[in-house]
């Protein structure tokens, strides 16, 4: 149906999915003038900003010698892996205080958001997503600190990196990337050097881990990426087969990342709803201002801890990932592992032993209800608590960690899917304590992500989409029960852009505005920036701390 809005995919496949509400805003007759001066075009043209978020950048140690290795630099045009080697810098040595990887790209013409990784060693080291291109040219960067890689990069290994796409006379974009290392020479502080393992492990044959048998701490690393040219990539779109809508999946959308060890619950997790700069069927939302985390995919953390002692027996052990909401064999779903490691050097063998893994019930239901306007409500949750203790050379070790998620979602949409609704919220509350000699410590942190978002097809086929993202999380550190450390973020997306669907890219007569504020402070001190684009023109640029 002509009202079914075709979604951009990030395979170049498509699928139809939903279009949602609201009368379009009216287009400019002129030219107007943002506030800081900058001229606003009266609609998008061929040209607009390079890609830029409200993040923070990676900071770098001062006055300390630093080395550049190029890791890959390739025209990606087709779904050809880059395969290269990678060398340790040569005068800085084999520690570092930071290590800074850069991704600088360029592309132009015509091209889907694509999702790559680069692998270093098998270690999947970086995990991104592409802007879309103006006709006329765009570049951008990212930077991403690999620090806890560091194991991994003090000796020669093989590289692979992709970033599948198709170039043809229509999609004309070839993305040329280069990716840089940076080195900084020196000792890290002693609460950073804290955050960097003694060991970086992948699994062998897909799912299997062989530990060191001195392991004193163990997380696990999950790049979950629901993506691949169908409906997974808008998992918290899908309905139950009952309901008639265009993306379908077995139980509604409820998705839960979970990770097992030899057959028994070790973690639970709730996935970031990242939306890729195609996405909610309007590219004209993401090409100056991506949403929350699109560039950056940050991996989902486990702290397998408790489960150390059973690890580090010298035996293989089976480590599986599945994601809840997704029948088993189907893909839709990446969730590569690494595997992260902190070793007790004065011990060739720490013993111990899991001593509690208490799940609760996994609620998951969806309530569709039919009429005028179609609805679905969705309400899930789970808990899960692991303890487990080991004998170090310092003493008994016990670690408790508790998680505890939540989700609900209402998606109202009309025959033809226009409009089409999602007000979605979903928390992440983890718990981990750590009791040894001395006082217990304690790091809670509690993650919310929220999506609220409207599409509609309007008078002259004109498509509007309103949107609103969160990433939010709070995080504090106790010692003893007195607090010795927290931070908050709060990372708000918001945008709202039109243009004419199913004609020529010239012919949309396209208009926009997006905005993001990113807020992080805590006794680390205080971030905040705040970016606002309108018809591709960057208007506003603040900081405030």
């Amino acid at each position: 149906m002509r009202n079914q809005i075709i979604m951009s995919m990030l395979t170049g496949a498509t699928v139809l999915v939903s279009t949602l509400l609201g009368a379009a805003p009216a287009r400019s007759a002129a030219p107007a003038q943002s506030a800081a001066g900058v001229d606003v075009p009266a609609e998008f043209g061929s040209d607009w900003h390079d890609p830029v978020t409200a993040a923070p950048p990676v900071t770098r140690p001062e006055h300390a010698k630093a080395c550049e290795v190029t890791v890959a630099e390739a025209q990606f045009r087709d779904f050809t892996p880059y395969e290269g080697t990678y060398a340790p810098p040569a005068g800085c040595g084999k520690r570092w205080s930071k290590v800074v990887l850069r991704l600088d790209g360029k592309v132009k013409g015509r091209q889907y958001d694509r999702l790559g990784h680069l692998h270093i060693g098998g270690v999947e080291v970086f995990r991104t997503s592409t802007p879309q291109p103006s006709p006329d040219g765009i570049a951008w960067s990212v930077e991403k600190d690999v620090t806890r890689y560091s194991d991994t990069l003090r000796a020669a290994q093989p590289v692979e990196m992709l970033i599948g796409n198709v170039v043809d006379d229509t999609y004309t974009g070839v993305l040329d990337v280069k990716v840089t290392l940076t080195f900084y020479v020196g000792r890290p502080t002693a609460k950073a050097a804290a955050t960097v393992p003694d060991r970086v492990l992948t699994l062998q044959d897909g799912n299997t881990l062989i530990a060191p048998r001195n392991s004193e701490r163990v997380v696990a690393e999950v790049y979950a990426t629901g993506s691949g040219g169908g409906c997974e990539e808008y998992w918290y779109l899908t309905v139950p087969e009952t309901a008639p809508y265009s993306c379908k999946a077995h139980g509604g959308p409820y998705r839960e990342v979970q990770i097992e060890v030899d057959g028994q619950l070790a973690g639970i997790a709730a996935p970031f709803p990242t939306v890729w700069t195609g996405g909610w069927s309007n590219p004209f939302l993401w090409y100056v201002v991506p949403g929350p985390r699109a560039f950056d995919i940050q991996p989902i953390r486990y702290d397998l801890t408790p489960f150390t002692g059973l690890l580090n027996d010298g035996r293989p052990h089976r480590v599986e990932v599945s994601v809840v909401g997704v029948p088993e064999g189907q893909s839709g779903w990446s969730t590569p592992v690494n595997v992260l490691v902190w070793q007790d050097e004065k011990s060739a063998h720490v013993t111990g032993a899991l001593t509690e893994v208490r799940a609760g019930d996994l609620a998951n239901s969806s309530t569709y209800t039919p009429g005028t306007e179609h609805r679905l409500d969705t309400e899930g949750s789970h808990r899960l608590t692991v303890t487990g203790h080991v004998d170090t050379s310092h003493g008994r070790v016990t670690t408790t960690v508790g998680r505890s998620l939540a989700n609900t979602s209402v998606h109202t949409w009309s025959d033809g899917e226009n409009p089409d609704a999602l007000d979605a919220r979903w928390s992440d509350d983890e718990t981990v304590t750590v009791d040894g000699r001395g006082p217990a410590r304690t790091t809670r942190t509690q993650r919310l992500y929220t999506m609220d978002g409207t599409t509609t097809l309007g008078a002259g086929d004109r498509l509007r989409t309103v949107l609103t993202l969160g990433d939010r999380a709070t995080v504090t550190e106790t010692y003893g029960g007195r607090r010795t450390a927290w931070s908050r973020l709060d990372d708000t997306y918001t945008g709202d852009a039109t243009y004419t669907a199913f004609v020529p890219r010239d012919q949309r007569h396209a208009v926009g505005t997006t905005r993001e504020r990113y807020r992080l402070y805590g006794t680390g001190g205080c971030y905040d920036r705040s970016l606002v684009s309108v018809q591709g023109v960057l208007t506003e640029d603040r900081r405030a701390c």
